[in-house]
């Protein structure tokens, strides 16, 4: 049997060779490793034509490495009414292109609060949310839009942001960075398995439990403050509990992604994916 998860980075690891280097090069580099996931990290902006979207679209076909794109930064739900558009078009150009480059799973920042009461925001954010998917399904860029959830109390993308945007849009569906879950509260909290199941269980209740096998999951090592992330580091670093969290998840019947964004990405990556394995008791077929 293979195994539940799929592990792999966010962006290109970093061993991937010169040549044939880019998307290819890391997917074919990431196959030869041990790893069969793997997330474009389109951060800055979507420049990418359709030849090339086709070549990373039958490299992970022919590799069979599950893709998924990290859409730019630069996304807000709750943006100004004039800034709204760029943020917008920032979102489907990644979806749209995602789609030709064959990721099922598109990930966004949701945006900021802007010291406004998250229910107020979601106010906003949902209605724009539900018009960028009424158009991906008229174009047939059959794409998750998945919202991450934040890992600063400011910003937009708490566990129940998340809840609340994939209950009310179709095609929605959160990214769970549990290392952002961990430092947003700033304390040290989220860190055990009673709190991991606390929140795995409200994830089943609210998705549905197909759901849960088909998790999108964030993962590093997260230095904090009172004000949550400062920045991710190694896991041998940090203080995330990672046996807990995969102990929840092999007991609530887990499954679907886990992409790593330490520092020392396909390192760790490999660490998880051997802590895995190791507490699941699962073997690669």
């Amino acid at each position: 049997m293979s195994l539940s998860f799929k592990f792999g980075t966010v962006g290109s690891p970093s061993g991937t060779p010169r040549k044939p280097g880019g998307t290819v090069g890391a997917i074919a580099f990431s196959k030869s490793i041990g790893l069969d996931t793997l997330e474009l990290g389109w951060v800055q902006s979507v420049r990418v034509s359709e030849a090339t979207c086709a070549a990373i679209k039958a490299t992970g076909e022919e590799n069979s490495v599950a893709l998924s794109v990290h859409a730019p930064y630069f996304i807000n739900l709750n943006a100004e009414k004039d800034e709204w558009p760029k943020s917008r078009k920032r979102l489907m150009d990644a979806a749209h292109y995602g789609y030709l480059a064959g990721a099922t799973d598109i990930i966004f920042h949701p945006g900021s609060y802007f010291g406004n009461d998250p229910a107020e925001v979601l106010k906003t954010a949902l209605p724009r949310l539900e018009g960028c998917v009424k158009e991906l399904q008229k174009n047939g860029d059959n794409v998750t839009l998945r919202p991450e959830t934040m890992g600063k109390s400011a910003m937009l993308g708490s566990f129940e942001d998340a809840l609340a945007m994939s209950k009310a849009v179709d095609m929605v569906q959160p990214c769970l960075d549990f290392a952002h879950l961990h430092a947003r509260p700033g304390d040290g909290s989220m860190n055990t398995y009673d709190e991991w199941s606390r929140l795995l269980d409200r994830y089943g209740k609210n998705l549905g439990t197909a759901a849960l096998k088909r998790l999108h999951i964030h993962l590093s090592g997260i230095e904090y403050g009172p004000k949550g992330e400062k920045n991710h580091l190694p896991l041998a670093e940090a203080d995330l509990n990672l046996k807990a969290l995969f102990k929840a998840l092999n007991d609530f019947g887990c499954g679907g992604r886990v992409l790593c964004e330490s520092p020392i990405m396909e390192e760790d990556a490999l660490t998880m994916k051997k802590t895995w394995m190791k507490i699941s008791g699962e073997k690669e077929k």
